[in-house]
């Protein structure tokens, strides 16, 4: 299986998050679209202030790598207008691809019209300027049954106001890889939760974020149904060795 294309080559932590200067997390995220460019992956996930200098390398690079980031990163508890106006100038610096966090805060506390409209503005939003959306879930904070009712909640306000035609262009997708979990716990995709959002989410596409650090389990999550992956070791996971550690 050429698992290059269903892999989004990742790189989000600050330069605080890394320990490193500004200057060592820009060439990171300039190395990491390189090699992405170079091994011909889906997709470079970056932080917003990268966008505009990573689509500048693609054009130069005659390349089809697309370039996403996140939106409302890493908690998704700021407000729907702050999330908007982030995607909005991450469109303006022509990103292809828009992760949102979904605000899990309040749909835990059942805020379950807050969430909605949420997903409502922030999926016209992209759907409206030709860009995919997805929607990031953090299945570390929820329960099972709190995954499956999300992922279906994501699922229904697509469906009844984008149509299926669109569900394509909207993904549920599992982790930001940044939630802190007790006792060793797995912060990332695992196969158990992916599981519960492929089968949820349908026609929606889903992503597995975080976890999967070699090609073997890789190929599993595809051949689950899973379409899109994301790491921080996508070339490991290309040259069949086992990451030790990232995202």
């Amino acid at each position: 299986m050429n698992i290059n294309q269903y892999l989004d080559s990742t790189y989000l932590k600050t330069a605080t998050q890394a320990n490193i200067t500004e200057a060592a997390t820009k060439q990171n995220v300039i190395d990491l679209v390189n090699e992405a460019i170079e091994n011909n992956f889906k997709l470079a996930m970056i932080r917003p202030e990268f966008v505009a200098m990573a689509k500048n390398m693609v054009k130069e690079a005659n390349s089809e790598v697309l370039i996403g980031t996140v939106i409302g990163f890493h908690e998704g508890t700021n407000s729907t207008n702050n999330k908007l106006s982030e995607a909005q100038k991450a469109i303006n610096d022509n990103a292809d691809e828009l992760d949102y966090v979904v605000n899990y805060n309040a749909f835990k506390e059942e805020k379950i019209n807050l969430v909605k409209a949420e997903v409502y503005k922030g999926t016209k939003l992209a759907l409206d300027t030709n860009k995919v959306a997805k929607w990031i879930i953090e299945i570390a904070a929820l329960t099972n049954e709190e995954i499956i009712a999300l992922t279906q909640l994501i699922r229904d306000v697509v469906l009844e106001n984008f149509g299926e035609e669109n569900a394509a262009n909207v993904f549920v997708k599992s982790s930001t890889g940044f939630f802190k979990t007790e006792g060793g716990k797995p912060n990332g995709a695992t196969f158990e939760a992916m599981e519960l959002i492929v089968e949820n989410a349908k026609p929606l596409p889903a992503k597995a974020a975080g976890g999967v650090r070699n090609y073997e389990d890789a190929v599993k999550m595809v051949e689950m149904g899973v379409t899109r992956i994301g790491t921080s070791s996508a070339k490991v996971i290309t040259e069949g060795n086992t990451a030790k550690e990232g995202y």
